[in-house]
């Protein structure tokens, strides 16, 4: 499920960088980058969570989830940013 939805996240990145600036889409970029590295920490802990159990498992895939939250919580911003970027270069 995280694959199918990387790559669609992926696919829209590359669909709208042709219609954004170079800044703009360095600032997502950024965020993005932020992102992923969060993601793949939320997939470490999954991992290590496996490896446990009882209240150490559930404390575990409690702070995968708050890490892929975020990540999430990161893209936004950074789409916020990056609009903020857009709407400064308009002008």
């Amino acid at each position: 499920m995280k694959t199918i939805v990387s790559v669609l996240g992926l696919a829209s990145l590359v669909a709208l960088a042709a219609c954004d600036s170079k800044q703009e889409n360095k600032v997502e970029n950024a965020y993005e980058n932020q992102a992923d590295a969060i993601d793949n920490q939320a997939s470490n802990m999954e991992a290590m969570a496996d490896n446990l159990s009882g209240n150490a498992e559930a404390a575990a895939e409690n702070a995968a989830d708050a890490l892929e939250n975020k990540a999430e919580a990161t893209r936004e911003a950074g789409e916020r940013a990056a609009d903020a970027v857009e709407e400064k270069t308009e002008r």
